[in-house]
């Protein structure tokens, strides 16, 4: 190669390299401030943070099952609902789908006998269970002490539903009325 040739073409080479990092900084800055302009936008849209203190929420008796609603849709943008359970042996919520929410279900005290699937366990503190949509499941508190339990639901929404089902008077539900009010929330038994 001649030396006059190679020094025209690494001079051209050299000089390209350094120009394609300022084109590079530029279009970042563009992005960037763009970006910035998006985000400023969003910050507005954002939830605000929330603290519940222990003996706060909304305490309601559903059916049977005391909850103490302690994060809704409302608080977590549609993400989640947050659901504390505090429940006596015997209590127990009959085998149920959901068409639209996931379930993750934490024993913090006691034991919850868990059917999910074709699948039955016994819970006790510090396990956990996921309940996917589409999927059949139910609990029932079991042993001597009473249980409690940390309830997430994926996306929120059933909130409403257990607001509606806690109205009904103590005593055996009208079990018609209560599959109605589910079925809104595409909840079934099963």
């Amino acid at each position: 190669m001649e030396r006059k040739y190679f020094l025209k073409s690494t001079a051209i080479g050299i000089g390209a390299l350094s120009i394609i990092p300022m084109i590079n900084a530029c279009k970042t800055e563009s992005k960037k401030e763009s970006v910035n302009e998006s985000t400023k936008s969003e910050v507005k849209d954002l939830q605000k943070p929330k603290i519940v203190k222990d003996s706060e929420g909304n305490k309601l008796n559903v059916l049977g099952d005391n909850q103490n609603i302690k994060l809704t849709g409302e608080d977590t943008n549609g993400q989640y609902t947050l659901i504390e359970q505090n429940n006596e042996p015997g209590t127990r919520i009959p085998p149920h789908v959901h068409e639209n929410e996931d379930e993750v279900f934490q024993v913090l005290e006691g034991q919850v006998e868990m059917s999910i699937g074709d699948k039955m366990t016994t819970l006790n503190a510090g396990d956990i269970i996921f309940c996917p949509k589409g999927v059949p499941h139910s609990w029932k508190i079991v042993g001597e002490e009473k249980a409690r339990a940390m309830l997430s639901i994926f996306p929120s929404g059933l909130e409403g539903m257990f607001k509606e089902l806690a109205k009904f008077p103590a005593g055996p539900p009208d079990m018609e009325k209560v599959t109605k009010i589910c079925g809104k929330y595409n909840l079934k038994f099963v």
